[in-house]
């Protein structure tokens, strides 16, 4: 099993609204406005939104919806397909984002981001790569085990270079599990556990 288990979706491209120039990200209000809209849809099929981004520019944009399931079980293209045809339905009458764009539904895969406080809970112990969108003690790129989530939910503690970092939960822009064999065995052994 590798990093690549993502399964893709990919539903018909929406209409050009006459005149739409769209920029290549959204701003962060947006963005989680999307996911606002989004999260309920996706709550109601028993999956757990991941991560919402709208990439590109122009007719190559792109709605991308990161998705799990509840019970952790390895998603499939079947529920990719389900997610992205109740999505499609609801973002026909809902219209949230002016233009043509694809949806691109997809599994988080093994080397996921980490996007919510409880992904770090949930992978202490796994390594990650995370960076920061202002330096915190003069850095922004850390490479380390996750430790744990601070008590309070705004401070992610991971080891990193010998000794013990404290990263603001609110200033991580982008984080991932790093691909190891112990994140391998570790899905491997949560797969056969649910199936067994």
């Amino acid at each position: 099993m590798g990093s690549g288990a993502h399964f893709f979706y990919l539903a018909r491209t929406r209409p050009r609204a006459v005149g739409a120039v769209a920029p290549s990200r959204l701003p962060m209000d947006r963005v989680l406005d999307l996911e606002r809209l989004i999260a309920p849809t996706i709550e109601g099929l028993d999956y757990d939104l991941v991560r919402v981004q709208l990439a590109g520019f122009g007719r190559g944009r792109t709605l991308q919806v990161m998705a799990e399931r509840k019970d952790r079980r390895e998603m499939t293209v079947e529920d990719c397909a389900l997610i992205s045809r109740t999505l499609s339905a609801m973002l026909d009458v809902e219209d949230p984002i002016p233009g043509q764009y694809t949806l691109e539904v997809s599994s988080p895969g093994i080397d996921r981001p980490l996007v919510r406080r409880a992904d770090y809970a949930r992978f202490a112990g796994h390594l990650a790569r995370i960076e920061a969108d202002a330096p915190v003690d003069g850095r922004r790129r850390w490479r380390g085990r996750i430790e744990a989530l601070s008590d309070d939910g705004e401070t992610v503690l991971i080891a990193c270079d010998g000794e013990r970092c404290a990263v603001p939960f609110a200033a991580i822009t982008r984080a991932k599990l790093v691909l190891t064999d112990a994140l391998i065995a570790a899905s491997l052994a949560k797969s056969d556990a649910k199936t067994g």
